[in-house]
């Protein structure tokens, strides 16, 4: 992980800078956060199924969808006469889940916030292991 954190690709000057706001502002929605983590679970599927999963229109989902296969963020598979809609890498999802870690910070009032919870609970050695 130290070699990504300074490869050139990651320096202020990169020109990959304006390009990554870009990738950040289109996340910045929540719908189309939940999207990503629903895909995440799901690994593929059609519009009304998202819709119904992320609580939206299946028309605002799609419109959603669109902006996400423009950022190649998500890819499309035709299957008879449905597409389905999975992740096109890991990448979005590590943004999501890293920003919701981020999130569970600004709320967590000085106390360990939930993700700091379960790494603890996950490798502390009194926690029996069957």
């Amino acid at each position: 992980m130290d070699a990504d954190m300074h490869s050139p690709e990651v320096d202020p000057s990169s020109e990959y800078v304006e390009l990554a706001a870009e990738v950040l502002g289109l996340l910045s929605d929540p719908t189309r956060i939940r999207i990503v983590l629903a895909l995440r679970r799901a690994d593929e599927m059609p519009v009304n199924a998202l819709a119904e999963v992320v609580e939206r229109s299946p028309s605002g989902v799609s419109q959603h969808l669109a902006r996400l296969r423009m950022a190649r963020m998500v890819t499309t598979r035709q299957e008879g006469t449905s597409v389905l809609y999975r992740l096109a890498d890991e990448h979005a999802v590590a943004l999501v889940v890293e920003a919701m870690k981020q999130a569970e910070h600004a709320v967590a009032n000085g106390q360990a916030p939930p993700h700091h919870h379960a790494r603890t609970q996950k490798f502390s050695p009194s926690v029996s292991r069957q």
